[in-house]
């Protein structure tokens, strides 16, 4: 029981000293207080100014971005906020914080390519709002760079996580019956029909593109053939640069 409680200790400790996903999570925190304070969601000028759809981002492709800083309410953005500060964490301990925003930077970036590509179409295609695709890319950055580690707290590894993560996501965007596709979009009408229909509020689709550009991205830094090792010398050089400018 001692050790149990000294592993959790540790990683509370690990997330603490996480600078920039914790400056991450104070700006999305920001920006909603600000949006709620100024009357989102009533106020339909919010979702104009920085939600993603194919509207939007004709009048300005800045929104490929701005989408992840606003969300839905308090829980999505708590959500968000957690997954972030748990998996974020990690990965800039491990990885770096250039790398940490390098990955966040394109899970935003493929969330909203995926979103825009399957998230359904013409008018069928919701406006997206959320910091989920990188949360996902995240998540998929870590279990490609750590396929056999395992993942608390289910006991699988990282390769089956991310590969059935990827797999989840993909399947639930095509089913999706505002993407029009022939038979997928019929099984997903009898999905919504048996009462299953709240499956497609989610944005699948912005997860998808989310995760395969984390992904990406760690193949992208496994072509030098990354190891463990490796990742602990330079964690260990970047802790000794900083102990130095201290």
């Amino acid at each position: 029981m001692q050790g149990r409680m000294q592993v959790v200790a540790e990683g509370f400790s690990k997330v603490a000293g996480a600078r920039v996903v914790w400056g991450l999570a104070g700006w999305l925190l920001a920006v909603h207080g600000l949006a709620v304070w100024a009357g989102f969601p009533e106020d339909g000028r919010w979702h104009l100014a920085l939600g993603l759809s194919r509207e939007t981002v004709a009048a300005g492709p800045w929104r490929c971005f701005t989408y992840a800083w606003l969300h839905g309410g308090w829980l999505h953005l708590a959500l968000n906020a957690v997954f972030l500060l748990l998996i974020g964490a990690g990965v800039e301990r491990v990885c770096g914080r250039a790398c940490l925003l390098r990955v966040t930077l394109a899970g935003v970036l493929g969330g909203a390519v995926g979103h825009l590509l399957l998230g359904g179409v013409g008018e069928g295609l919701p406006l997206l709002v959320g910091f989920s695709g990188a949360c996902v890319a995240l998540l998929l950055h870590t279990t490609t760079l750590s396929p056999d580690s395992r993942m608390w707290p289910v006991p699988l590894s990282g390769r089956s996580v991310g590969c059935g993560i990827l797999l989840a996501e993909a399947v639930l965007a095509l089913l999706n019956p505002q993407l029009g596709l022939p038979l997928l979009g019929a099984a997903g009408r009898w999905l919504e029909r048996i009462g299953l229909g709240a499956w497609f509020a989610v944005g699948h689709a912005c997860h998808l593109g989310g995760g395969l550009a984390g992904w990406l991205l760690a193949r992208w830094l496994l072509r030098n053939r990354v190891t463990l090792e490796r990742l602990r010398r330079e964690r260990a050089r970047r802790e000794a640069r900083e102990a130095g400018r201290g």
